[in-house]
């Protein structure tokens, strides 16, 4: 029996795992096989970034033909062509305005860039007291330490002391109004005047940033409610604040928009990447910069080096090949269009489980939705695991967020597919006490 302690694995209950683990050995669209050469049907993408599927042929061909050209560059001092060709790609993308990309490797230290960019925007301009950055209940922003202290989620912060100088605003989940909400909720914009009395507290001459994320992933997906995005960022324009969207999971197409900031219509001062960004090929991130958080950092700097931050892997070869490759089939595949054509039959059937056993709510928006079960009185995940379990032993791979099950299928699903998804968890639903 091989000694498994030897890895200590990440956001898992590892003596469980050990115990039964589960090890995928291959991968082709959206199915993996595991060791016992069972095939899974992937309803998350991986962990919400394969929006390709797994082993898109084009992504997996500019890897291999990068790797034997050149698989690393220094970061510092240094280019290559490559990672202006993704900068280019991603301004593509991009809202209006948001013109200027640095790379890093993952969502979380793109958070903390951004975090970073928000501070250093506000001394340059002379407005260091300006070191409050606001986030909000709930919320998930990576695991560094920036990333925790703004985000809302206890587990998370729980072991952890000496964290950043922070405040928070309400949480935008509201199911005594709007469960069972198909989309966009109706109800709770007002939720958005918290934000002016943290203001009012603290002083806008303090606070340099919020930042939040469009669509909450981890928290189980919370879909913000009509008008509430607009509220935010009139707030944050009128007392001069940086509003950052963190867009690690809604960014590159997850809401049939290129990006979540296109969907509702916002304009951001900063924009957080990563996931989707290579689908899950290759570790990276990118923060997309507004035109005035640039100018007033590099242009306006008075040190040769304008920003002192940056990463061993940031623009990484192979992590640009994968990523132009990606980009380029979300247009030439027409994918972002995809998730759009798809979404109505997600939603019927995601909401068809509304009357299954325990279900208390339903969310859903894009390619992303969550069903929340009820807890059990003495052990609120239990259900949640239950379900996770029995879904992969039928061959369905869910995300359990405590007792609520998300899903983020990849955008190359079809219908069949998405069917027989949703079929197995009513399925296993209907059977779990």
């Amino acid at each position: 029996m091989k000694n498994r302690e030897v890895l200590w694995k990440a956001f898992t209950a590892n003596r469980d795992f050990n115990n039964e683990p589960k090890i995928f050995v291959k991968s082709e669209g959206v199915y993996y096989t595991n060791e016992d050469g069972n095939k899974i049907l992937d309803g998350v993408a991986g962990l919400w970034c394969c929006n390709l599927g797994n082993n898109h042929n084009k992504v997996v061909d500019a890897i291999v033909k990068q790797a034997k050209e050149m698989y690393f560059s220094p970061p510092f001092q240094i280019g290559h062509n490559l990672e202006l060709e993704l900068a280019e790609e991603i301004k593509s993308l991009s809202p209006d305005g948001l013109n200027h990309v640095f790379f890093t490797n993952s969502g979380s230290e793109s958070v903390e860039s951004a975090l970073k960019m928000a501070l250093a925007y506000q001394k340059a301009l002379g407005k260091g007291s300006k070191n409050i950055i606001i986030g909000r209940e709930h919320s998930y922003h990576g695991v560094n330490f920036g990333g925790i202290s703004v985000g809302g989620l206890v587990n998370n912060k729980r072991d952890y002391n000496n964290l950043l100088k922070t405040c928070h605003i309400p949480s935008i989940i509201d199911m005594e109004r709007n469960a069972f909400s198909r989309g966009v909720p109706e109800f709770g914009s007002e939720k958005a005047d918290f934000l002016q009395d943290l203001i009012n507290l603290h002083g806008s001459e303090n606070i340099a940033a919020l930042i939040i994320e469009p669509i909450a992933g981890a928290a189980g997906v919370h879909i913000p409610p009509k008008g509430y995005l607009k509220k935010i960022e009139k707030i944050c324009k009128d007392n001069d604040i940086l509003l950052i969207f963190d867009e690690v999971i809604t960014g590159f197409g997850r809401l049939g928009t290129p990006f979540a900031a296109d969907k509702f219509d916002i304009q951001p001062d900063i924009i957080t990447t990563a996931k989707g960004l290579t689908s899950g090929a290759m570790p990276m991130g990118a923060v997309i910069a507004s035109e005035k958080v640039y100018e007033q950092i590099v242009n306006k700097s008075k040190t040769p080096v304008e920003f002192f931050h940056g990463y061993t892997y940031s623009g990484h070869p192979l992590a640009c090949s994968a990523a132009i490759a990606t980009i380029k089939a979300y247009k030439e595949e027409k994918l972002i269009e995809r998730v759009a054509s798809l979404e109505d039959f997600f939603q019927e059937q995601i909401h068809s489980l509304k009357n299954c056993k325990n279900v208390i709510d339903i969310r859903n928006i894009g390619l992303v939705g969550a069903i929340q079960l009820s807890p059990r009185v003495d052990n609120v995940g239990k259900r949640g695991k239950e379900i996770f379990e029995l879904c992969y032993k039928r061959g369905v791979l869910i995300r359990p967020i405590a007792d609520t099950i998300a899903l983020s299928p990849a955008f190359i699903i079809s219908k069949e597919q998405l069917s027989e998804i949703f079929d197995v968890i009513k399925e296993v639903i209907n059977t779990v006490d």
